[in-house]
């Protein structure tokens, strides 16, 4: 990403919404707003082979594995504003496990570029079944969208949830209801 082009950007906005960007407060705005974009949209220019860098272990225990309460930051592409949350992640290991730390990378991954969440649950869940041939995956994530809060019907304790079920999550009932079981522990 090019900053200085981004933050000429970002200057021409300030003027365009009437603000003044020779003022004090606003002299380095446009390459804080630069950088930061750099790295809220860095799910673009990253290569996610490099992100799970071989940290896909062999194990012959076909359980289920679950990380809970994953954080989530991403940028709703309608409004270009910040949606935050939970991602819970399960996945039952064929042969395969991979390191617990890759799946919030993973997460950070997708969700550092415009996004919804729809496709956002969608894309981590492919990706975790593809890296570890995994027999199923389950993701479900709670966001509260910034776009919805600070703008249009401005609801401010609407919670959105998604979830994809891949594999034996989807096609048996016991198995997504033993996964959605897991992840709801923590609110007992």
């Amino acid at each position: 990403m090019n900053i200085e082009k981004v933050s000429g950007l970002i200057r021409e906005l300030l003027i365009e919404i009437g603000e003044d960007p020779n003022r004090e407060g606003l002299l380095k705005t446009p390459e804080r707003v630069a950088k930061s974009y750099e790295f809220l949209t860095s799910g673009y220019r990253k290569d996610i082979n490099v992100i799970i860098n071989n940290a896909v272990f062999e194990s012959h225990a076909n359980n289920m594995i679950i990380a809970r309460d994953i954080e989530v930051y991403s940028m709703c592409e309608h409004h270009m504003l910040p949606f935050l949350g939970k991602c819970h992640i399960g996945y039952i290991a064929k042969n395969k496990v991979i390191g617990v730390s890759k799946l919030a990378r993973i997460v950070d991954f997708f969700s550092r570029r415009l996004q919804i969440q729809e496709r956002l649950t969608a894309q981590i869940a492919r990706q975790i079944r593809d890296a570890v041939d995994a027999l199923g995956v389950g993701v479900v994530m709670e966001c509260k969208h910034l776009c919805m809060m600070m703008r249009g019907v401005q609801k401010q304790n609407s919670v959105m949830t998604t979830s994809t079920v891949l594999g034996e999550f989807h096609n048996d009932v016991s198995t997504r209801a033993e996964f959605f079981s897991l992840i709801n522990k923590h609110a007992e």
